[in-house]
């Protein structure tokens, strides 16, 4: 082990129960609440012959959730499965009163939501009136437990574990106890044939992952790497994503917006069909698609953020343009990265009213801003984070008045400080920077919150300075032994592109490797840059 490695695990409190963490140390699923109830009615579910619904979300959570069920239920022995996600454009969020209809024309008898449901007591209510009962699995905060469902499996309710868990790992806590029940009260190892879907869903949804998300992620990563689902290896091909030396990183940002990309440019059900064919020529057709849908995403995205103009007086962004709606959350995203302040995007929808996602960081909460403004909107609501609001047009400047008074308002100060990175290592030289030591990282992952890729921090000078396509930056820097290391920024800030060669810099960097040609070569991404002299 490297000096640089241990000295990480120290710091992070880390041995190797972490590293190589025991899949039986997972809780039992029947010690989550809900857990049994759900059991003993999709028992009879299966018993009578019942037709079950599974309802889920536009995300990748969502997607991935369905597709777990349905298969958790099959495998259980129900026949009759079928799955409803609803459109982010004119259904919005969650169990929803028009999806009442849909369920009961298709003679269900019971609905499993999967990521959602915990706050939609009056549709489980009138399903109830109508003879279809409602289980919930869900991973949202739980304002009130929903009275009128069967069961509620949602560790926010109290539970001591899975607390950190997204709504598709919740949806496998119900699919090992299904598995038990089945089998007599022992899981044949079946069940983990499912977690190429946990490990996905978890990462796109931003999970922390320590405790039962360590080991759901952590063997998620090995099926996921040899997975039995044919849509998943063509969505791997078409985003040139190596199954066999999966990271985070291919996950995160490559096959997780593409499954994102269908249910905010289009509709999630394309990216369901790719989850459940087993024909590889429909695979081929919709990996295709999902990735024309991302293009078109990106492209839209990035349209929108040179589109925009920022006043250096407004302490929080309010933008409106002709956006496309499943991209505001993005687009209010990248502004903050960009401009380090709390930023709105809206769209004007065809009926005359404005639309829009939110996006904070440190003691700004959008949740508090849109109570101060209420009177101003036609709905919103969030967290301290992101949230998401509508209102009439002729209020739009009234909103932007309003959420930047508030802000300043609150007196606060230095804000920017929420956003920087802290390094994890400082280096005296890049002696340490091998394989060896990016093979050791890689024990680590897959990284997010709260087991984040290691930070690495260097003063060195530029040696080597390269502007790529006029958005990214690379640069080759030395350090004190005369030792250089390729670091490369992808759509870097406009204030880096001012570094020049001879320059001495403090740049913080995350470890790459980069195969070409049989040469290995150890690199890095950058995270920040600053300029000593």
């Amino acid at each position: 082990m490297t000096g640089l490695f241990a000295r990480l695990l120290r710091q992070r409190g880390l041995d190797e129960s972490f590293l190589y963490p025991r899949y039986e140390d997972l809780f039992t699923p029947e010690s989550v609440k809900g857990v049994k109830e759900a059991v003993k009615r999709i028992r009879s579910a299966r018993e009578n012959d019942e037709k079950i619904i599974v309802y889920g979300d536009y995300d990748a959570d969502g997607v991935t959730s369905s597709t777990l069920m349905r298969d958790a239920l099959k495998y259980y022995g129900c026949k009759k499965v079928e799955i409803i996600l609803p459109n982010r454009f004119t259904d919005g969020y969650g169990l929803n009163l028009p999806a009442i209809d849909k369920i009961v024309a298709r003679g269900a008898k019971l609905v499993i939501t999967v990521d959602c449901g915990s706050s939609s007591e009056e549709v489980i209510a009138a399903l109830k009136e109508r003879g279809v009962d409602t289980i919930v699995t869900d991973h949202h905060e739980i304002p009130e437990v929903p009275k009128s469902s069967v069961a509620v499996i949602n560790p926010k309710q109290g539970d001591k574990v899975g607390t950190r868990m997204a709504g598709v790992g919740v949806a496998f806590t119900l699919a090992r106890a299904l598995n038990k029940d089945k089998n007599g009260g022992i899981c044949d190892g079946q069940e983990k044939w499912l977690l190429d879907l946990v490990v996905i869903g978890t990462i796109c949804d931003s999970m922390e992952l320590r405790d039962e998300n360590r080991i759901l992620s952590y063997y998620g990563m090995k099926v996921l790497a040899k997975t039995r689902r044919t849509g998943i290896k063509e969505l791997a091909r078409t985003a040139s994503v190596d199954l066999g030396k999966l990271n985070t990183h291919a996950i995160g940002f490559q096959l997780g917006p593409r499954i994102n990309a269908a249910g905010r440019m289009r509709s999630a059900d394309l990216a369901l069909d790719l989850m459940m064919t087993t024909s590889r020529t429909k695979a081929f057709s919709l990996a295709n698609e999902l990735d024309g849908l991302n293009s078109e995403r990106r492209k839209a995205q990035e349209k929108a953020i040179d589109e925009i103009e920022v006043s250096d007086k407004d302490a929080v962004i309010v933008a409106c343009g002709a956006w496309h709606e499943g991209i505001l959350g993005i687009i209010a995203g990248r502004l903050v990265e960009i401009y380090k302040k709390p930023a709105f995007a809206l769209t004007r929808l065809k009926d005359g009213r404005i639309k829009g996602s939110g996006r904070s960081f440190g003691e700004f909460s959008l949740a508090e801003a849109l109570q101060n403004c209420g009177d101003l909107l036609l709905s919103g609501g969030g967290h301290a984070g992101a949230c998401g609001v509508s209102m009439k047009a002729e209020n739009l400047e009234a909103f932007r008045q309003a959420v930047n008074k508030y802000y300043k308002s609150l007196k606060l100060k230095n804000q920017e400080r929420f956003l920087r990175n802290e390094s994890d290592l400082k280096l005296e030289d890049l002696s340490e920077v091998t394989e060896e030591l990016y093979a050791e990282f890689c024990l680590l992952e897959p990284f997010g919150d709260g087991n984040t890729e290691p930070i690495l921090e260097l003063d060195g000078v530029v040696i080597d300075k390269r502007i790529m396509k006029e958005k990214h930056l690379s640069l080759s820097v030395k350090d004190r032994n005369g030792k250089v290391i390729r670091l490369m920024a992808f759509y870097a800030p406009a204030e880096w592109f001012g570094v020049e060669n001879d320059n001495r810099v403090r740049v913080q960097f995350t470890l790459t490797k980069n195969e070409w040609r049989g040469k290995v070569a150890i690199e890095g991404n950058i995270l920040s840059l600053d300029r000593l002299g």
